[in-house]
């Protein structure tokens, strides 16, 4: 009845869907968030679109780094090639190597949509103050870095 818990095509392809999933999640609510912050400030004063349109875009980074450990593992392993047949034991480890990328970024781009929403205050006041905000929202960037590093080195070093 479980027969796919034993197929490591399954954990692989469970690996990528929870990497671009997850951290696609993330990044769409934080560049929601975000959205919804700057649409106020940007209907009272249209020139400050550009600065709050690089707020918007940071929490976006956490969907491209799922994207492209799921591309990597799919062209890694030779399943954007065609049939391949991954055994269980290196299945469950191509899923576990997906896991930091997929769960940090979901976390990290919810909060760095709220900790750049809050820079679309700074903004609308302080326009000058700009480069803080988003100092501010690219700190919590830093962990989104270093899932996506581990999950790479972990992918990389994998006997595909």
């Amino acid at each position: 009845m479980f027969d796919f818990l034993q197929n490591g095509n399954f954990w692989a392809y469970l690996g990528i869907a929870v990497a671009v999933i997850f951290s696609g999640m993330g990044s769409a609510k934080g560049v929601g968030l975000v959205g919804q912050a700057s649409a106020g400030v940007i209907t009272e004063d249209p020139d400050k679109f550009g600065q709050l349109l690089v707020l918007q875009a940071l929490p976006g980074t956490q969907g491209i780094y799922g994207f492209l450990i799921g591309f990597i593992v799919m062209l890694n392993s030779g399943m954007l090639g065609g049939a391949v047949s991954l055994d269980l034991g290196l299945g469950t480890a191509v899923f576990a190597a997906c896991l930091p990328v997929g769960i940090v970024g979901l976390v990290s781009g919810i909060h760095q949509g709220k900790v750049a929403a809050a820079g679309v205050s700074i903004v609308a006041k302080r326009p000058d103050q700009v480069a803080k905000a988003i100092v501010s929202a690219a700190l919590v960037e830093t962990y989104a870095i270093l899932a996506f590093l581990i999950s790479m080195l972990l992918i990389f070093n994998m006997p595909f």
